[in-house]
This record gives structure tokens, C-alpha cells and sequence, in this order.
């Protein structure tokens, strides 16, 4: 076989040229930096939106009791463990009360005494008004005989001084009377002082409740404030959650909230806000939002981590769009649009947003048209793009 021609083999590099040529604008322009920028498309629509905002919490009691004495003391018995159900005024615990007894009855002998005293002041108080007035019947009958001559000057003022320490007396006595009464009330304060002391040594329940916990045990010695056992009262049970700042503007008191316990992940328990917390915590960038049950679930415990869903707005009729085709661009929010195979921004309103990623419209856009959702690179104005039906790896 002969060897190819010079001309041959120049036809030959010439055709592969072409084609090389060929193929690298091909690549160029359906692969590489001069193709479109592939881009998935959405409608907007019309329906009703429903804007929620969530957070995680904890079961928690509103109204909780610890139970504990004022003075430090010995615990003598607990009548009542963790989870036992209490009426008000039942006996829970009881402290040693020392001397407490004793004391009393020593306060009670002491206003006794104090009793007796007062009812010998008034017993003189009588007697010394008695005394001043014969003296000053002495008296007056001195001074009308000394006017008829039939009594001395000396007589008749030694009479008139009698009447008037006979009234001295009066006043004496009568402010001893008075000092016995103030005893005798400084002696049933202290009764009642002492008796209020023995009566906290009974640890009762505040209200009918649930004893959430049993902290110490008979024989212990505590301090003064310190809690013997702990009771809740079941009705007060709500959620404390905790909600981004970001998403917690819009709750309000009164807004319907979903419920869903950690013990039944399956179940959604009814509630609404009861109170938003005005302080937030700086430094988790959180607001406490309290939300109460519609019905309290049974076995429900106090410490369990729920989920909260809190409807914050319900419209039923609006223009929405996926939240992730809203860009902002200059300061702007808005959307990219295709026009004849390529994009212009197009600035528009947005409202509320709702946790499954659909964004209200309020202006800018009609419903039914075409936006941009995800593109496999950053758009720019006048790009070329095209649209697919899906992107792998889209969230740009």
C-alpha cells in the first residue's frame, strides 16, 4: 500500500482542525464559560398561607411551692414522696421544734401573769378614785365651813391637799394600769410569736397539688429557707420555649400554637401564647414565649423537651412564591426572571414567610409568572440562561 500524499495528509490536519474546532466550541458554548447558566423555574401562585414561627422548650410548672422553715431546724418526719397527689392544708413534713413547746407554754403562763396585773391596776384605779372623791367631798365641806368662820385656814388647806393627792393617787394608778395592759399585749404578741414559729414546723401544702420532689430526709438538719419538699400545681403546667429573636416579632398573647411532647413525637397537643417575656437573652439571641395547653396530656413530666408551633398569621388568600427564588440584589429584595433567555431583577415587596419556604408577595409580581429558583451560579443582569427541570446540588 502507498504512502499518503503530502496533499493527503494536509487535507487530513486540515479536516481535524475543523473538527477539533468544532468540538471546542460545542463545549464552549453548551459546557463551558459561554453556555447559558442552567436555572429552575416557579409559577406564582394564589392560596391561603399560614406564617408559624418554632421553638424548643421544656415542660415547666407556673406555679410551683417549695416548702421549708424559716429557722434552721431538723427534720423529724416526711409524710409524702415525689409524685404523691396533695390537698390543700395536708400535712407534708414536720420539723423537730426543740424548744418551741416549752416556750409556749412559758408565754402563756407569762401573759396569765400579766392578765393578773392588769386586773390589780384597775382593782387600785377604783380604790384610788374612791379615796379622791371623799377627799374632795372633805374638802369642798371645809372650804364652805372656813367661809361661815366655823373652820381654820389650816384645817380647811390640809383637807384640800388630802383631795389633791387622793387625785395624784388617781393618775398613778391609772398609768400603772396602763403599763399592765401594754405588758400584758407584749406578752400575747409573744405568744402568738412563738405559736406562729411552732406552727412552721408543720409543713403543709399551699394548694391541691402534686409533689414534684421529696429533697431531704428525717433527721436532717437544714437551714432556714431551705426546701423540704417541693409542690406544683398540675393546672399551672405550661412550656417555656425558647424562640429566635429573628422569628419572635410577630407572637403575640392569645396566638394558637402545636404541641408536641418528646414522650409522643406522633401526637400534636393544642395550646396558644399565655406570656411573652420582655427580656431576651443576649447571648443565645432568644425570647421566652410561654405557651399554655388547651388540655393538660396525661403523664405528662415536668422537665420534658417539647417542640412549639406558633401560628403567628393566617391569610386566605394571597400571592406566594418559593421563598428561596427571592434574592436581594443592591439593597433590594426581588426576583430574577426569564426573558427571551435571559434575566432581568426584578425588585418586588415581600411579606410574611412561612416554614415550609413560601414567601407572600405583596407587589411586584402578577400571579402566574415565571421566576428563577435556583441556578447552578450567581446570575447577573442580562445573563444567558436556560431552564431545567431540576438541578443536582441546587440551593444557590
Amino acid at each position: 500500500m502507498s504512502a499518503p500524499t503530502p496533499l493527503a495528509r494536509k487535507a487530513g490536519l486540515i479536516a481535524f482542525a475543523i473538527a477539533t474546532a468544532l468540538l471546542l466550541g460545542w463545549l464552549a458554548t453548551s459546557q463551558g464559560p459561554l453556555a447559558p447558566t442552567r436555572v429552575t423555574l416557579a409559577k406564582v401562585q394564589q392560596g391561603p398561607l399560614v406564617a408559624s414561627t418554632f421553638g424548643i422548650g421544656t415542660v415547666e410548672a407556673r406555679r410551683s411551692y417549695a416548702l421549708g422553715p424559716t429557722t434552721a431546724s431538723r427534720v423529724a418526719r416526711v409524710l409524702v414522696d415525689q409524685g404523691d397527689v396533695v390537698k390543700s392544708g395536708q400535712l407534708l413534713a414536720e420539723l423537730d421544734p426543740v424548744d418551741l413547746d416549752d416556750r409556749v407554754v412559758s408565754g402563756r403562763l407569762a401573759a396569765q401573769r400579766a392578765a393578773s396585773t392588769v386586773r390589780a391596776a384597775q382593782a387600785q384605779v377604783a380604790e384610788a378614785k374612791s379615796r379622791a372623791q371623799v377627799a374632795s367631798a372633805s374638802a369642798r365641806r371645809s372650804a364652805e365651813l372656813r367661809a361661815r368662820g366655823f373652820f381654820s385656814h389650816e384645817a380647811s388647806d390640809a383637807r384640800q391637799q388630802e383631795a389633791d393627792a387622793a387625785t395624784a393617787a388617781v393618775d398613778a394608778s391609772t398609768a400603772q394600769l396602763a403599763a399592765a395592759r401594754r405588758d400584758h399585749e407584749r406578752a400575747l404578741a409573744d405568744v402568738a410569736g412563738v405559736g406562729k414559729l411552732r406552727a412552721q414546723a408543720r409543713l403543709t401544702s399551699p394548694v391541691d397539688g402534686v409533689v414534684s420532689a421529696r429533697l431531704v430526709e428525717p433527721g436532717t438538719t437544714i437551714v432556714a429557707g431551705q426546701a423540704v419538699v417541693q409542690v406544683i400545681d398540675p393546672a399551672s403546667l405550661w412550656v417555656k420555649a425558647r424562640i429566635d429573636q429573628g422569628q419572635a416579632g410577630g407572637v403575640r398573647v392569645g396566638q394558637p400554637a402545636a404541641i408536641v411532647l418528646r414522650s409522643a413525637a406522633r401526637r400534636v397537643y393544642r395550646g396558644e401564647v399565655q406570656r411573652v417575656d420582655w427580656v431576651s437573652d443576649a447571648v443565645t439571641e432568644e425570647r421566652i414565649v410561654n405557651v399554655g395547653f388547651a388540655a393538660r396530656p396525661e403523664g405528662i413530666s415536668v422537665g420534658e423537651l417539647v417542640e412549639v408551633t406558633i401560628t403567628t398569621a393566617e391569610l386566605s388568600d394571597a400571592r406566594w412564591l418559593p421563598a428561596a427564588a427571592v434574592k436581594r440584589v443592591d439593597q433590594r429584595d426581588g426576583v430574577w426572571q426569564l426573558k427571551d433567555g435571559r434575566v432581568a431583577f426584578q425588585p418586588l415587596a415581600v411579606g410574611i414567610t412561612t416554614l415550609d419556604g413560601r414567601s407572600q408577595i405583596l407587589d411586584g409580581l402578577a400571579t402566574g409568572e415565571d421566576v428563577v429558583v435556583y441556578s447552578e451560579q450567581a446570575l447577573k443582569p442580562d445573563a444567558k440562561v436556560q431552564a431545567v427541570a431540576a438541578i443536582v446540588g441546587a440551593g444557590r
